[in-house]
């Protein structure tokens, strides 16, 4: 019995120390503070991959505040990859092309690699029909699942983008990552980037990502010389806008003008260029940001057929990733978007860096 009783004292003085110790220095900081992953791609002034470096050849700033490097992942780290392929729009008749391609990314990838494909499809109700996101498979690495996953990929009548970001995220992404996938999440998005049909909106979508810490990718596919030669002429025969997409044009000269075209066939020919140009820059500068502060990249596609080679890229791209994870030295919780800077000693001159730009903090 007095065994017992000293065995029990000493579980509870361990018990007691512990609660000591986590209370002291970095540890209590640790346990709240979320651990923040930083992809990286390095790479010589040939623009060649540097693939041999290791943890002491990066340091890493917040706000200009050097951080101490708690996680170090190589390239030869394995991926989850989500494979998002627009088919609506000009790319409805080049289906069998765009499957192709992305069966050629998947085989391109290497064996540790997890792969998701989303998609759209038309659903009908009564009264019309309409587009929605659609997780044809979640993360696999059986090669024949994604194969047959691919084969599933159909057509749309529009182009719910925005809804499709956040379904990756929420859907996808929803479970954290095992450990050896921490900060090498990845989006891979084959589209023009010109939503018509989300409920949702871009800066929703791109707060999800960067939260997440999911590197963005796009091979951008030139679809608006195909589109403005369907735009003009009678109204009733040609491609339209929609009413989303009329409402985003207007907002751009403030909120007076919203309203002022209720439908495509009010706009005369010029206008309706006028709204296809704006819709297309903002959607080059939207799939930019994401891109540049995520630490991916954007692969121009003239069009279908150089999709191909821009996933052969992206492959390449992915298999050369270094990530980096650090604990910030600033413990509030302000919800404040913070900046992230890399640097590299011990290398060769003219190097260069891509990398996570910043991130928001969590909010109280």
């Amino acid at each position: 019995m007095k065994f017992f009783k000293l065995l029990l004292f000493a579980v509870i003085l361990l018990t007691m120390c512990g609660l000591v110790s986590a209370q002291d220095g970095d540890d209590v900081i640790r346990v709240d503070t979320q651990l923040i992953d930083v992809p990286i791609q390095v790479k010589d002034k040939a623009g060649k991959p540097l693939t041999d470096l290791s943890k002491r050849n990066f340091i890493i700033y917040e706000d200009g505040d050097p951080q101490e490097i708690e996680d170090f992942s190589a390239v030869a780290a394995p991926f989850e990859v989500a494979i998002l392929l627009d088919t609506s729009g000009s790319t409805r008749s080049d289906l069998q092309l765009i499957r192709r391609s992305a069966l050629n990314f998947i085989e391109s990838l290497r064996a540790g690699d997890r792969v998701a494909i989303i998609s759209f499809r038309t659903e009908r109700n009564e009264t019309e029909a309409y587009a929605v996101p659609e997780i044809i498979n979640e993360l696999t690495d059986d090669r024949e699942v994604l194969k047959a996953a691919v084969e599933k990929v159909g057509t749309s009548n529009s182009t719910p983008y925005y809804d499709a970001l956040i379904k990756t995220v929420e859907t996808v992404f929803r479970d954290k990552p095992e450990p050896q996938f921490r900060g090498r999440r990845a989006l891979v998005a084959l589209t023009d980037g010109v939503d018509s049909a989300s409920i949702s909106g871009f800066d929703e979508s791109r707060e999800l990502l960067s939260n997440a810490g999911i590197i963005c990718y796009f091979i951008a596919v030139n679809t608006r010389d195909f589109f403005e030669e369907n735009l003009i002429g009678d109204c009733e025969f040609t491609m339209r806008f929609s009413q989303a997409q009329i409402r985003r044009y207007y907002r751009q000269f403030g909120n007076a003008n919203i309203e002022k075209a209720a439908s495509f066939c009010q706009l005369g020919d010029f206008e309706r260029l006028a709204v296809s140009k704006t819709l297309y820059e903002i959607a080059a500068r939207e799939m930019s940001e994401l891109a540049r502060t995520s630490g991916g990249r954007i692969f121009p596609a003239g069009d279908l057929s150089d999709a191909r080679n821009a996933f052969k890229n992206v492959a390449a791209d992915i298999g050369t990733q270094y990530k980096l994870g650090y604990y910030s030295s600033n413990s509030a919780n302000d919800g404040k978007y913070r900046k992230i800077k890399v640097e590299l000693k011990g290398v060769p001159a003219g190097v260069q860096i891509r990398a996570r730009e910043g991130y928001t903090a969590p909010k109280k």
